[in-house]
């Protein structure tokens, strides 16, 4: 096997190494992300949970606690946000980096083993999402969405955890593509459908029995409980716990699958 999954540097080492790279990658990237990442996200908010909202009644006993159609949606829609920009960087970048300017075979020329290549791209993939999500959050305090001053940081903390899960399993999907088409599918029959179906825009009760459960098992739908939960400081600590546990073993099984499979890509 041409590649290693294990090299001889430390994981922590190995990203340190790429920090320059991925700063001036930042650097020349980041105004095309702004209106992305931030103002489309706020316009989609306004829209939706201020003027669409005022047309909703705020029952809190149909918006799973939440006062007001504002104060329901901007926490799923922001885990949705996590997960959309993490999907995103993960796909075309993740080509790009081994057909196109083959960024990894350049890397690999190093000490730097696969392993260091899937974390570093990641941490920078989480930085989009932490950031992004940091910002939405601090924009829509004012709003008065927010029941407690801690819920809004463990929110934001569920939050980059969505996108770290979603980084990996699309990067590992990503590195195993030959041909972009496979992003179309990816975004129509994957994040439309679990955007739509997560319980982000409405209570997943409206679905039916069967259809509830179906959403229950989608992995978007435990990053906006969790996200709901803790800003309208409506915390069912066993559901958090069965949320955040489902979310952390799809990143440990997303980090595999992301190394094994650009390891098998890159072996020549």
């Amino acid at each position: 096997m041409a590649t290693q999954l294990q090299g001889s540097l430390r994981p922590v080492e190995g990203m340190a190494r790429q920090y320059d790279y991925w700063l001036t990658v930042y650097k020349r990237t980041w105004r095309g992300g702004v209106v992305s990442s931030f103002a489309t996200p706020l316009f989609y908010v306004v829209a939706m949970g201020v003027l669409l909202g005022g047309f909703i009644d705020g029952d809190p006993d149909q918006l799973e606690g939440a006062t007001s159609y504002l104060a329901f949606i901007v926490p799923g829609l922001v885990a949705a946000h996590a997960m959309t920009i993490a999907v995103s960087e993960s796909t075309y970048p993740v080509m790009g980096a081994i057909k196109w300017h083959k960024t990894f075979f350049a890397q690999l020329a190093t000490p730097l083993a696969v392993r260091d290549l899937v974390n570093a791209f990641v941490a920078f993939v989480v930085f989009r999402v932490a950031s992004a999500c940091a910002v939405f959050m601090l924009v829509l305090a004012p709003f008065g969405v927010f029941e407690s001053w801690w819920g809004p940081v463990l929110a934001w903390l569920a939050q980059v955890l969505v996108g770290t899960a979603f980084a990996f399993l699309t990067f590992g999907y990503s590195a195993r593509l030959k041909s972009e088409e496979g992003f179309g599918v990816l975004f129509r029959l994957g994040v439309l459908p679990l955007t739509l179906f997560s319980g982000a825009f409405f209570p997943i009760t409206n679905l039916g029995p069967v259809l509830e459960w179906v959403a229950r098992l989608t992995p978007l739908w435990h990053g906006v409980s969790l996200s709901r939960m803790f800003c309208l400081d409506t915390v069912d600590w066993s559901l958090a716990a069965v949320n955040l546990g489902v979310l952390v073993v799809l990143s440990v099984l997303g980090w595999r699958w992301a190394v094994t499979g650009l390891d098998k890509r890159l072996e020549v």
